[in-house]
Parts: C-alpha cells; sequence; structure tokens
C-alpha cells in the first residue's frame, strides 16, 4: 500500500481536504450557507453546551444531577474512573506537561459519537494503559464548554465524566 508509513492523522486530514475540495465544488462557492453547528446536535445533549456558560457545570454539579451537556450519554465519576485517568485529568487541571505528544491535540470526533461541533472543540488526551506497549485504547476527550469524556474502547463508546 502507497500509504504504508503515512501518519493515520495526516491521511485523515489529506482526506478531509479532498472531501472539502470535493463538496466546494458539488455546492459551488455561491451555494447556500450550512446550517450552525448548535442546530445540528440530535442527541440529548442541549446546545448551550458549546458557550462559556455552562464551562464550570461539570464541576459545580449538584451530586446525583447530571449537566446538560451530558444528558442522554452513560456517566462516570471522576472518583470512579482508573488511577490512571484520574492523573490524566489531574495533568489537564494544570495544564501539563503530558507525557505523550498526541495529548492535547484536536479529535476529530469522526465516529460521531459525541455531540457535533466544529472542528477544535474536542481535545485528546491518552490514558496509559497498564502492560500495553502502545498508547492503548482510553482516552479523555475535553470541550472547550467545559466537558469531559471518557473512553476505554478508543472512540466506540464514551461516558460523560461528572466532576
Amino acid at each position: 500500500m502507497i500509504f504504508r508509513n503515512v501518519p493515520r492523522s495526516l491521511l485523515r486530514l489529506l482526506g478531509a481536504v479532498f472531501l472539502c475540495a470535493a463538496l466546494v465544488g458539488a455546492v459551488g462557492c455561491g451555494g447556500p450557507k450550512p446550517a450552525p453547528a448548535a442546530a445540528s446536535i440530535s442527541t440529548g445533549a442541549s446546545a448551550s453546551a458549546s458557550t462559556g456558560a455552562d464551562q464550570g457545570a461539570a464541576s459545580s454539579a449538584v451530586p446525583g444531577t447530571v449537566p446538560p451537556w451530558a444528558k442522554g450519554m452513560a456517566t462516570v465519576r471522576a472518583d470512579a474512573l482508573p488511577p490512571q485517568a484520574r492523573d490524566v485529568l489531574a495533568l489537564i487541571d494544570k495544564g501539563g506537561p503530558y507525557p505523550y505528544r498526541q495529548d492535547g491535540t484536536v479529535f476529530g470526533n469522526f465516529e460521531k459519537v459525541l455531540p457535533q461541533q466544529k472542528r477544535g472543540y474536542y481535545h485528546e488526551f491518552t490514558v496509559r494503559t497498564p502492560g500495553e506497549r502502545d498508547r492503548g485504547a482510553r482516552r479523555i476527550v475535553t470541550g472547550a464548554g467545559g466537558e469531559f469524556f471518557y473512553t476505554d474502547d478508543h472512540y466506540e463508546t464514551f461516558k460523560a465524566v461528572l466532576r
């Protein structure tokens, strides 16, 4: 295969560029404007998740309540996460430094499991898996509105982290 030694992130970026070029060619530059991102959210998460007003919602939530951005999702309390995930949450709170160069990079949400947002809204962080020789499957994904999500199956499912 010609792309055997090319990083997956570069292949995704090239694919996105080609897709955008194809869409611009099909719609044309004077075509209709796309709907706002907040209108396309069809999950249980509220459209207000993209505002700064909810940024502290998870950390100031009353015990037993679910913040609006987590409605309809499986949830997990931060203190119930594996110790490695709690360590990553502490590093995120401190602003780093992070052990993996990919930590803090944009999470594309290509699987569309999380609510749709503009590119750059989500960022991912590696949660070390003991015994794994590579980064493993566990991640914390953060949202610009203060959301925290945990996956232990490499983005197939997510739980909203309640802090």
